[in-house]
């Protein structure tokens, strides 16, 4: 999803109709703080805003960095619509994480291009939110003995070693391995390594 944030009606449908015939969907506001409002609604699953940067009540910048203090690393892509004169504020902007920027009049298929692009980039980032999500859900799963197995296992120890250090049997570190290795989903320490190392 595409939203539109920008209080001109033309941006708004014009934008829109081009998005359609390049088989996007979109939705257009004419309000930077009509669109704070709606919440998080509007921001699931993977979404880029194109948002103005000069709009009544709410600036376009303002709307950015309520965005950014309200999902942090979480927020999807913005791209910026400046006029001649905000420029300036545009390129603060990219440098504060927004997207890219475009000056109005804009050069719509390039616009539509580089919409595609942060796109991509968010559906990027959403499964790596969920890759990470599910990695902390098996972490806790994980028991405090096998949190200390696992930090050992991880450390490069053989099992007589980790076994001599807590006090355990080698047949009881082996049965730790290998719940360890069921509850995180790998074969083995170097997938289990290379899954905690994203």
């Amino acid at each position: 999803m595409v939203h539109i944030i920008d209080d001109e009606e033309a941006i708004r449908d014009g934008l829109g109709w081009l998005l359609k015939t390049r088989g996007l969907d979109s939705r257009g506001w004419d309000d930077g703080a009509a669109f704070l409002d709606a919440g998080d609604a509007p921001l699931a699953g993977v979404t880029c805003l194109v948002l103005d940067v000069r709009m009544p009540r709410l600036s376009g910048l303002e709307v950015f960095d309520r965005l950014q203090a309200r999902h942090g690393d979480a927020m999807p892509p913005v791209i910026f619509l400046t006029g001649h004169g905000d420029i300036p504020m545009a390129v603060e902007a990219v440098k504060k994480g927004a997207f890219d920027f475009f000056e109005k009049p804009l050069s719509n298929n390039r616009l539509v291009d580089r919409i595609i692009a942060a796109l991509d980039r968010a559906e990027a980032s959403l499964a790596l939110r969920s890759t990470q999500a599910e990695t902390d859900r098996r972490l806790a799963s994980l028991s405090p003995r096998e949190h200390e197995v696992m930090e050992r296992v991880l450390g490069g120890k053989l099992n007589k070693v980790i076994a001599d250090e807590l006090g355990i049997t080698m047949r009881t570190v082996e049965v730790h391995r290998a719940s360890i290795f069921n509850k995180m989903g790998v074969r083995g320490a170097v997938e289990l390594a290379q899954l905690l190392k994203r």
